[in-house]
């Protein structure tokens, strides 16, 4: 209760809306109080209550959150309205509560904010975390409801106390969350796992590192999709990165390139890193007519992180031969498997015009980097010597890769290189 030397009594709930409004905002329930104190003519005192009675053991991690998802919705109502549907409403106290007790674990707070806002999505197609779709592969991630996560909780040797955050019905592909620094890992780390095909344990499994905790891999990855970082193809969110230097403009021709490494098509023992690239080639809708042209030929020189160099040359792309007027755009993906966990890619196409076929010339492709994520290895590994490497890489007529269309703190080794920092797909061996 409030008093003032020269007035009466002033109770809390008497206080005007400003002040109380500024408190609420600072605690991040603003706008779930105005609006349901707009609904129900509550006071701001008994509605802060109200909320922070629930919510307040989240007020370190609630208005990133709910700012995250606010803007991953409206996102999403403008560009993917169907997801929005399929977004379920958030989780309760006690159900979070009977999950702990059901896995034996504890839910780090972060995640549990995140679920008392949204409890995951149902489980249907397209994922909320992001597809990938090349020729006869294709990959899309359910973000999971904590019911579902838990009857996915792992207790088996090599995955001890690990929650499954998402979920692709095509590839049995998942995302884990660590809720013990068991056996390599990090608590509240996410990652991939990544079985170790040369060893006879099948227990031994690596790690592709995807958040050093829940908040940082959810924000992180709304963060992307809201600002366009990731691409919207029909009306599905594709994690391909675009790194804003790879553009290049040759005359009237625009180049630029995305890449994504996929994880299910990937393994570090023995080592083999999948990515694919997509590429946009645009003629200036300012250009004249008479510049029309056709892309005969592409070169390649492909540099990986060992320092190996490999100059390859082809006809066409994808098997097609674009015909480049003003104003059109051509896209297309492909793929390339290294045994280096980082690789760059530079090269040209070859054109002719089409009103003179003798006048040939080329256009720049910009330098690109395909880089995977850290990887960790588990704790019985770093004990052993690495297995011989080896290398794949396929092509529909020719060798660049384009194709048609321990517990406690005893952690394993993070590994991966960033080169960056230094200076439609097929995979028979995988499908």
């Amino acid at each position: 209760m409030l008093t003032m030397a020269s007035s009466p009594e002033l109770r809390m709930d008497e206080l005007p809306s400003d002040p109380l409004l500024h408190v609420l905002s600072y605690l991040g329930f603003r706008d779930l109080v105005r609006a349901d104190r707009l609904q129900s003519g509550v006071s701001w005192y008994c509605l802060f209550r109200q909320y922070y009675g629930d919510l307040g053991r989240y007020i370190q991690y609630y208005p990133v959150l709910k700012r995250a998802w606010q803007q991953l919705k409206d996102f999403l109502q403008q560009r993917c309205p169907r997801m929005i549907a399929s977004l379920k409403d958030g989780a309760s106290e006690v159900e979070l509560n009977d999950i702990e007790a059901q896995i034996g674990c504890r839910l780090p707070d972060d995640y549990r904010c995140s679920y008392r806002i949204h409890n995951g999505q149902k489980l249907v197609i397209p994922g909320l975390m992001g597809s990938m779709s090349l020729s006869n592969h294709y990959r899309s991630e359910v973000l999971l409801d904590v019911e579902t996560a838990a009857g996915g909780f792992q207790q088996r040797k090599g995955m001890r106390r690990c929650l499954p955050l998402t979920f692709c019905f095509h590839t049995g592909l998942s995302q884990y969350m660590a809720l013990e620094p068991a056996e390599g890992r990090r608590m509240f780390e996410s990652f991939y796992p990544c079985p170790d095909q040369t060893a006879q344990d099948p227990s031994a499994i690596d790690m592709f590192i995807t958040g050093s905790c829940f908040l940082e891999w959810f924000t992180t990855y709304v963060h992307n999709v809201v600002t366009g970082e990731y691409p919207i193809i029909r009306d599905q969110i594709f994690r391909y990165v675009h790194d804003k230097g790879c553009v290049a403009t040759t005359g009237d021709i625009t180049v630029s390139v995305s890449t994504s490494f996929l994880p299910e098509l990937s393994s570090v023992h023995p080592p083999h890193f999948f990515f694919t690239y997509r590429i946009r080639i645009e003629m200036s809708s300012s250009a004249s007519p008479e510049v029309a042209c056709q892309l005969d030929s592409r070169y390649w020189k492909i540099t990986t992180s060992d320092g190996n160099v490999e100059e390859v040359q082809g006809p066409g792309v994808v098997g097609e031969f674009p015909v480049m007027t003003p104003g059109k755009v051509h896209e297309y993906a492909s793929c390339t498997t290294f045994s280096t966990p980082s690789e760059y890619m530079e090269g040209h196409y070859t054109f002719h015009r089409l009103a003179n076929k003798e006048e040939v010339f080329q256009v720049a492709i910009p330098r690109f980097h395909m880089v995977c994520p850290p990887f960790r290895e588990p704790v019985t590994r770093t004990q052993k010597a690495s297995s011989s490497s080896y290398s794949a890489r396929f092509d529909d007529h020719d060798d660049d890769g384009e194709y048609c269309d321990g517990d406690g703190d005893d952690f394993g080794d993070l590994r991966g290189i960033n080169m960056a920092a230094l200076e439609g797909a097929w995979c028979p061996r995988h499908i």
